[in-house]
């Protein structure tokens, strides 16, 4: 596939600089890029890299000056992926389902469906147009699945769970297992609440590989649209993920939180359970949410403090040691003060 930069410029929306008729086929980093290709830089401390790269044309921010062709835009980011979209396209899959597929009594299929081999799909499923279904993937009774998604290879989706439209799921997720309730009894032992809510996932969310998003006890745990999970993320019993927030790898949720929309929780961070955490707030990696998060703020720690307070924090512990030993020095001087008035 060739483009001109040109069509590539109106396809971003960019400004061009360069020769309009120069023809790119195909997109590489900038290190790594050859002849023909184009790459993108989306830091000005990078722009030094496009002296050494091989590059045809770069995208680049608006006002930033380079040597080779440009278009530049106001997201180089979003422009790169979306030429990346242009020339690795998505394989196209032939519809059908496979022989080797179980499909059990009363199993709703949409248009132009893929189902792989080793699937299994429940009584009164429901499966939307388009929807690509891979191999080993277990589909519970009474579920839902929009349009357009796809769920990859072992994936386990319990009875009675909604998934929207444009939904990807990666393989190894579970979703809709029972939420994680006991209580303990005399003798000891521990009773286990019956878990007979459900979790409903709204329109172009993304879970990653072993993504767990536990059932409510009653009701919902509802992953709102937008929204996307990295690896191995656990989601527990009544939790409200708002619209369009990013969970990163090996984060995980108690029961019953609330997250409002574009939260933003980085590797390993965790919370207690009933909190809320407000719109557009950040919580850093491996800090532990012990509290209710304030809208647009940043937490960081254990337990999670404001970034800021944090960073002074971290900075004092350095110098902890020495100001120990200055104060056992103080101490000692007032023990003698005090020694020579009592003397007097």
């Amino acid at each position: 596939m060739k483009m001109t930069l040109s069509e590539i410029a109106d396809l971003v929306e960019g400004k061009l600089s360069g020769d309009p008729h120069l023809e790119i086929n195909g997109v590489s980093g900038v290190e790594d890029a050859g002849p023909g290709q184009i790459t993108f830089v989306a830091d000005k401390k990078n722009l030094k890299l496009l002296e050494s790269s091989k590059a045809s044309a770069v995208i680049t921010s608006e006002g930033d000056e380079v040597k080779i062709p440009a278009v530049k835009v106001g997201n180089p980011y979003l422009a790169f992926a979306k030429m990346i979209e242009v020339f690795y396209p998505p394989s196209r899959l032939e519809p059908g389902v496979d022989s080797r597929a179980c499909l059990c009594q009363g199993v709703q299929l949409g248009r132009e469906v893929r189902v792989f081999p080793l699937v299994y799909i429940g009584e009164d499923a429901r499966i939307g147009d388009r929807v690509v279904i891979y191999p080993g993937t277990s589909v519970g009774e009474g579920v839902t699945i929009g349009d357009d998604t796809v769920v990859h290879s072992n994936v386990s989706i319990y009875d009675g769970i909604s998934i929207g439209r444009r939904v990807i799921i990666h393989s190894g997720a579970v979703i809709g297992s029972d939420g994680f309730g006991f209580i303990k009894t005399e003798d000891g032992s521990h009773y286990k609440i019956p878990q007979v809510g459900t979790v409903e996932i709204e329109d172009d969310v993304e879970l990653g590989a072993n993504v767990c998003i536990d059932r409510a006890n009653l009701g919902v745990t509802l992953i709102k649209k937008g929204t996307k999970m990295d690896n191995q993320v656990h989601v527990a019993h009544n939790n409200v993920v708002g619209e369009n927030s990013i969970l990163l790898a090996q984060v995980g949720l108690s029961g019953s939180c609330r997250l409002g929309r574009n939260v933003i929780l980085a590797g390993q961070a965790g919370t207690i359970d009933h909190i809320s955490i407000g719109d557009n707030a950040v919580v850093i990696a491996q800090s532990g949410v012990a509290q209710d998060v304030p809208p647009g703020s940043m937490m960081s720690g254990t337990p999670a403090i404001p970034h800021n307070l944090w960073k002074k924090v971290q900075l004092s512990l350095n110098r902890l040691p020495e100001t120990i030993k200055n104060i056992r020095k103080l101490e000692k001087k007032v023990d003698k003060l005090e020694d020579m008035e009592g003397s007097v």
